[in-house]
């Protein structure tokens, strides 16, 4: 099936009315022109707004909301893409993401977590931001998802793309200031992805923001197919996904991913890693810093490193010499030698850089360095890690993360030896 509907449902949301809203989409849907197969945006947290007082009792009915949508859709034969609440338990208790559900007429065909929380709305106050961003599967094949201010952030689109996506829903709450930026980021997503868009924004005012609008449709060649003004509007058209192939086979800007950098080029001198890691810093960029002997790295170590990557924008890892190994764990250690071990670091994708240490402690890394995030296993106590006053003391923090169980290398070690026997 080539031939798709994409619309969009642009109205001003109300803030913490979710009836009135509710009606809103029913009646954007009675005024489109065209019926399935295809699919209809709606705007970021469409039911409610940014009502953050209200977040708990919205999350409640997002099920409820899923349903209501699942209905209009088996009505309308139309695929309904926009954002809710969506309530989720941690071990820091209820937490919320924001998430795009793409609703068929048999439930839910796919779910898209929010990726960058918008500080200026207080976003990273009350929702968590998501992970693994991936296109939604349905039945007219994978559909990539951005929320409002992952826009600006291109290789979220490249990402979903990547797995096949020809198509990127994006629900927005932009604000009219800033409108120039929306309709040059969704035609240069289009373009550089060459893939068809359907967004929708909010039109209106809310407390002190006004919204701008402008809902668009954009075509893989970057050409703006449909274009809402700042009013409440319904609008949309058929649009053919064969164009995707034929702009592609042309030349192709979207799929082709080589690699172009050595990873090796990560394993870098304490002089030119704390100018890099300065740099960082002027430029916005959260550092991250942890080590270890990294000996036989295993699903613990990665694990552990993915997590640590989490927690900022850019992961240094200091790696203990061989020497002192030897001095910590005795003369059979390491098994790997230090340039092996910084090699196989350096190659894992969570790991921005690697510099080796010699002393008996990282101390004279971390005071160099500095930097925003300081994590450690929490088997360790904040009180007893190396640096923690130091971080703390700058403006920073310290992060402890949960090891994989049952998993060391020393472990691992004395099965090889047992098996060796």
């Amino acid at each position: 099936m080539t031939q798709l509907y994409l619309g969009f449902l642009q109205f001003d949301v109300q803030t913490g009315e979710i009836e009135a809203n509710l009606d809103q989409v029913k009646n954007g849907l009675e005024n489109l022109s065209q019926q399935g197969p295809g699919f209809v945006v709606l705007p970021e947290l469409w039911a409610a707004g940014f009502d953050y007082p209200t977040l708990s009792r919205q999350a409640a009915r997002t099920t409820e909301l899923l349903f209501e949508l699942q209905k209009l859709s088996n009505q309308y034969q139309l695929c309904l893409a926009g954002s809710l609440p969506e309530p989720a338990k941690s071990a820091q208790g209820e937490i919320f993401y924001n998430t795009l559900s793409i609703v068929g007429p048999q439930g839910v065909m796919g779910m898209y977590r929010k990726q960058n929380m918008f500080a200026p709305l207080a976003e990273d106050r009350y929702f968590t931001p998501g992970s693994s961003p991936c296109p939604m599967q349905t039945d007219s094949g994978p559909v990539a998802g951005l929320i409002c201010y992952d826009l600006r952030f291109p290789e979220l689109a490249r990402h979903q793309v990547k797995y096949g996506a020809k198509l990127l829903l994006v629900s927005a709450q932009w604000p009219a200031v800033r409108i120039d930026h929306w309709q040059a980021l969704l035609k240069a997503r289009a373009i550089e992805n060459q893939i068809y868009i359907a967004a929708c924004n909010h039109c209106g005012t809310s407390g002190n923001t006004k919204f701008g609008g402008h809902s668009m449709i954009v075509g893989p060649d970057g050409q703006v197919l449909s274009l809402a003004g700042e009013k409440a509007e319904a609008g949309g058209l058929l649009i053919d996904t064969v164009l995707v192939n034929e702009i592609r086979a042309r030349f192709n800007t979207a799929i082709p991913s080589p690699h172009r950098f050595f990873d090796r080029d990560k394993i870098i001198d304490l002089p030119k890693l704390a100018k890099l890691v300065q740099q960082y810093k002027e430029g916005g960029c959260r550092v991250v810093f942890t080590n270890g002997c990294f000996d036989l790295l295993h699903e613990g170590h990665v694990t552990y490193l993915e997590e640590a990557r989490k927690q900022g924008d850019c992961l240094v890892v200091g790696l203990n010499t061989d020497a002192s190994i030897r001095s910590i764990k005795g003369p059979e250690r390491p098994v790997n030698q230090e340039m092996s071990r910084a090699r196989v670091l350096a190659a894992l994708s969570c790991v921005d850089h690697v510099v080796l240490f010699g002393e008996e402690t990282p101390l004279n890394l971390i005071t160099t360095l500095i930097p925003d995030v300081l994590v450690k296993g929490a088997d360790w106590s904040v009180e007893t890690i190396v640096g923690a006053r130091e971080v703390m003391e700058a403006g920073g923090r310290v992060a402890t993360i949960n090891l994989v169980n049952d998993i060391s290398t020393t472990g691992l070690i004395g099965k090889i030896r047992n098996k060796r026997s």
